[in-house]
């Protein structure tokens, strides 16, 4: 039966799949096809993995002192008699023969279709067993992941390209993946897998989920509530990513209707495409600079194919995640910046120093703060200052990195004058380190992100204390209003056209003018085509989003007269109600 599933529409775009329900964390494994011939090899694996756990809680229940309670004794035969269970042994070989999944996917899919089963039973004893099958399939997947499997895992059956979606060339068969949440380390694995959208039932939209989902230019819809309770393994859906809608379970009708907006979607990325070497001015001969957001290194192909003029920020935390707390050293870190700024061929990189907290948590994050505000504790400069060892090494990386090409530094989340007073300190003492050391390295512009509401109101004193500044307005919002962002209960109260958060952005823009400092915008309002006139209007002249938006904001700067812009958009940021005076102009 046809059922709809509202949420926030965070990607533009339709994405029309069978969906992948992601099981909770401690099982995350990867996701990839498999060739034909891979079969048999994947089915051994799993019953290699299985029958080694069938041993082992053989051994245990063989060991079991006379005295053991009888409840552990009875839970190991309840764990064996899952491991046989024809159903999921079945399953899983089903997953591998007709759909190619890998033997990892192939088992936590099944465990998945029969967990919902486990929930579903009336029987409350029946219904805790569910627990005993996760701890069951965790076990398996213990050793299919370990070295000491004798069978070798497959490689993906072909790599995947960027923007492009990876399907199976037998079933040609989009997947729509499904989860409660995904954090950023989550969404990179994705970056390079094989799903045409995203739904979760948590999230804002500026919360991660939905900024990766964005620059990766597919369909998301966060903040569906209980989508993955409702949503069953291979369900057939579609992702309304410019609506905010998932439907499950369509009818022939509506697929249809989808179909032909999807093809209407591919058509106007056809025609975008053609503005990529069209110079970015307006219709009065403002040149407007477009740079990109990325997260990694190998995202500045994306920027290039798009016509970006360099990149405005560069979220250096990404390098930082997944890794269970062991840090990236020095050398790790240039060879990242390097490569970016190799890889954006003589156009400038801004590299923004590491950003953690809030929705994007290191793996150590202490369990004695997890119950605290992230967004308000110690993170991005804050993190930084305090441990000055760690800045210090990513400094040092930032200027080895900028001996090869030009290279701007970007200071996040300053608030205090202190900070600023530290943070060129630090500077210098790294830039001292690699002069005594004879280590090359080059010349950096310095700027300072606007993204607290204080900040904003001493702008001026920040202009003249660095070269250049960039707006954040996806912190700035949150923290004005405070809302957070990542909290769809709230969702509906973040607002960028908010009358003060307007004002902010104006007031810094200005500050830029009379100091002669240059000032992007970097939050996701610079990437929505809806806001380019105002904010061309109010004075901006520096764009920075992903790579999937730049052409979009391209056709409107192309049609914007600025000059002319000046007198409205102040009219706009004055007024009660901006957002409905910006939607009667439109």
């Amino acid at each position: 039966m046809t059922f709809s599933i509202h949420g926030l529409a965070v990607a533009r775009g339709v994405a029309i799949g069978r969906a992948v329900l992601v099981a909770s964390s401690r099982l995350d494994v990867a996701h990839y096809f498999i060739e034909a011939d891979q079969v048999e090899a994947e089915i051994a694996r799993l019953r290699v993995a299985r029958n080694s756990v069938v041993e082992e809680l053989q051994r245990l229940q063989k060991d079991l002192p006379k005295d053991a309670p009888h409840e552990l004794a009875a839970l190991l035969d309840v764990h064996l008699m899952l491991l046989q269970d024809e159903e999921l042994t079945t399953g899983v070989k089903r997953w591998i023969r007709e759909r190619l999944y890998n033997a990892e996917w192939a088992l936590t899919t099944q465990y998945e279709v029969l967990a919902r089963q486990f929930d579903e039973m009336e029987d409350a004893y029946l219904r805790e067993r569910k627990a005993d099958l996760e701890q069951v399939v965790e076990r398996v997947l213990r050793h299919m992941t370990g070295a000491a499997s004798p069978v070798a895992a497959p490689q993906p059956a072909r790599a995947h390209r960027e923007g492009e979606l990876l399907l199976d060339d037998r079933h040609d068969v989009p997947l729509v993946l499904v989860a409660h949440d995904l954090s950023p380390a989550d969404m990179l694995q994705f970056k390079k897998s094989v799903f045409a959208g995203f739904v979760t039932d948590v999230g804002g939209k500026t919360s991660h989920t939905a900024i990766v989902a964005r620059s990766m230019d597919i369909p998301a819809v966060v903040g569906a509530r209980t989508a993955s309770q409702l949503v069953r393994q291979d369900d057939w859906i579609i992702v309304d990513g410019e609506a905010g809608i998932v439907i499950v379970d369509p009818s022939p009708i509506i697929l249809a209707e989808y179909g032909f907006k999807q093809r209407q979607g591919a058509l106007e990325r056809e025609r975008l495409s053609r503005l990529r070497h069209t110079p970015a001015v307006t219709r009065d001969g403002q040149r407007i600079e477009l740079l990109a957001n990325i997260e990694m290194p190998d995202d500045t192909r994306a920027a290039l194919k798009v016509g970006a003029v360099g990149v405005g920020l560069f979220r250096s935390e990404f390098l930082f995640m997944g890794r269970h707390g062991v840090l990236p050293d020095e050398e790790e870190q240039y060879q990242a910046y390097r490569a970016a700024v190799e890889g954006m061929q003589g156009l400038p990189v801004t590299i923004r120093t590491v950003d953690v907290g809030a929705d994007k948590p290191f793996d150590e994050v202490r369990h004695d703060e997890a119950h605290l505000n992230p967004a308000l504790g110690l993170r991005a400069i804050r993190w930084s200052l305090s441990e000055p060892a760690m800045f210090l090494t990513q400094l040092r990386a930032i200027l080895r990195a900028a001996a090869h090409g030009p290279v701007n530094l970007l200071i996040p989340m300053l608030a205090h004058l202190g900070e600023i007073r530290q943070t060129q300190v630090l500077l210098a003492q790294a830039r001292a380190q690699l002069e005594r050391a004879g280590t090359p390295h080059g010349w950096v512009r310095v700027g300072a992100m606007i993204e607290v509401p204080a900040a904003a109101l001493i702008v001026d004193r920040f202009a003249q204390g660095f070269d250049f500044l960039s707006i954040g307005t996806n912190d700035l919002i949150q923290y004005t209003l405070a809302i957070d962002r990542a909290d769809e209960t709230v969702a509906h109260l973040y607002d960028p056209l908010h009358p003060a958060v307007l004002r902010l952005i104006a007031a810094t823009l200005d500050a830029g003018t009379r100091h002669g400092k240059p000032v992007s915008l970097c939050g996701e309002m610079a990437g929505d085509p809806a806001l380019t006139r105002l904010l061309l209007g109010l004075g901006l002249r520096s764009f920075s989003m992903h790579p999937a938006q730049i052409l979009a904001v391209k056709q409107e700067v192309l049609r914007a007269d600025a000059a002319r812009l000046r007198d409205w958009a102040l009219a706009v940021i004055a007024d009660d109600e901006p957002a409905a005076m910006l939607a009667a102009s439109a």
